[in-house]
């Protein structure tokens, strides 16, 4: 497919084009020109919008497609449709299956789904064996097989002696564990972000501080094993806080947040709805703000969706019977561009695109010419408008269908393939 994009300002640090806006040719899949002005031939598609970016491809480092297992909420086909219409062309593929991503032969069964498809597969393999919290799981051989990271997804490991043991032997095989931060004997039974918003519904809070005891936990057991650690979704200032003194310290940690974590905070629930019913739950005022400094300041790495399909029985129960999630692929950027609005092109490229494949080790994408085409397109001016016949996952768990977001994703091109909204 050759493919014209015109007049498009780059957003890409890396590049010698970074800043500049050009017309880029793509031949096959691959970029074989960047100038001022490419007069267009007969019949190649040609991309046009007002205040167009395009950057390296966006990847999201958490998203759980539930295949296999839970098809009936999503599967990994539908999964990376979602994901190329929300702009990502490349996405982590949790462990939270059935059974988990825990050996060899799932991820197999993960990286041939996905083949053919623009969106490319990053699958994370567990930590423990069948996320049981008890015994290293597989990890060479996951790693042989495709696997780029370890985690127990939204399963907190419990035991700290494993927490050291998956550590020192991610070493070995220079890689790296991802943990979610909730301390469950402290945590247990909460409903929504612990406060003065819980105590006026009459919910058991999660206390900011289940987050914060499990990551000074291990960040701990990382200053004496050594080792890279990487938190996917931090919700408190006192992450921000304890992850900002990790680095300063030299320690090898990295974190991520969720987009919707910085557009949203607790009083949403007010109406019971339990579209906002999420794992780490929304927080206090201050905490969201400390999260976008955090993000502005580069002690925040990445931005993630946190993608999690629920089916409709899942949720459509009482508050305290409905399961936590969100399908947020599609709605990611809108909601970064939305909750900062004035937040540099440059972040973007970097919180979506660049540091994830920084914090993996994977080669960067360069937009340069005779460099494969791997690019997001996209404008922060604009409104996007999420009507439920518009969302492609299977599921329809958000809060955001008829709600006005800043920013378009405009398409994305991998693979050869693109895909247009």
């Amino acid at each position: 497919m050759n493919i014209l994009i015109k007049q498009a300002t780059v957003v890409n640090t890396q590049s010698p084009h970074h800043g500049k806006t050009v017309d880029i040719l793509i031949e096959r899949g691959v970029i074989t020109q960047i100038k001022k002005n490419i007069v267009p031939e007969k019949g190649i598609k040609t991309i046009e919008e007002e205040g167009l970016c395009v950057s390296a491809g966006w990847l999201d480092m958490q998203a759980n497609f539930c295949d296999p297992g839970y098809e009936h909420k999503e599967t990994l086909e539908n999964g990376l449709k979602t994901a190329a219409k929300g702009g990502f062309t490349g996405v982590c593929v949790m462990s939270g299956t059935n059974p988990p991503l825990h050996n060899k032969a799932q991820i197999d069964y993960v990286m041939n789904r996905a083949k053919g498809s623009l969106t490319d597969v990053f699958p994370v393999g567990t930590i423990s064996y069948n996320q049981e919290g008890k015994d290293l799981a597989e990890m060479y051989d996951m790693q042989l097989a495709g696997a780029v990271a370890f985690s127990d997804y939204k399963k907190p490991v419990k035991d700290a002696g494993l927490v050291l043991r998956a550590l020192q032997y991610s070493q070995n095989i220079n890689s790296f564990i991802m943990t979610h931060a909730d301390d469950k004997t402290i945590s247990q039974g909460g409903q929504m972000n612990e406060g003065v918003v819980s105590t006026k519904l009459g919910l058991k809070g999660i206390p900011a501080l289940a987050e914060e005891l499990m990551i000074q936990r291990n960040i701990q057991i990382l200053e004496y094993a050594g080792g890279r650690i990487h938190f996917p979704t931090i919700s408190t200032k006192g992450s921000v806080d304890l992850i900002k003194k990790a680095k300063a310290n030299g320690l090898r940690v990295t974190c991520g947040v969720a987009a919707h974590q910085l557009l949203l905070d607790e009083t949403e629930l007010e109406g019971f709805d339990t579209h906002y019913k999420l794992n780490p739950p929304l927080r206090a005022k201050e905490d969201v703000n400390a999260l976008k400094r955090a993000l502005e300041n580069g002690t925040i790495d990445v931005v993630v969706s946190d993608h999690y399909p629920q089916d409709i029985e899942s949720k459509d129960l009482e508050f305290d019977l409905a399961d936590n999630g969100i399908v947020a692929l599609q709605t990611a950027f809108n909601c970064l561009v939305t909750a900062m609005p004035k937040i540099a092109p440059e972040t973007i490229g970097e919180c979506l695109a660049e540091n994830p494949r920084a914090v993996l080790g994977l080669k960067p994408v360069l937009i340069k010419e005779n460099e494969d085409a791997n690019l997001t397109l996209f404008t922060l001016s604009g409104k996007t408008i999420l009507t439920e016949k518009q969302i492609v996952s299977k599921s329809k768990n958000t809060p955001f269908i008829g709600e006005s977001l800043q920013g378009k994703v405009i398409g994305a091109i991998n693979n050869d393939k693109l895909v247009l909204n």
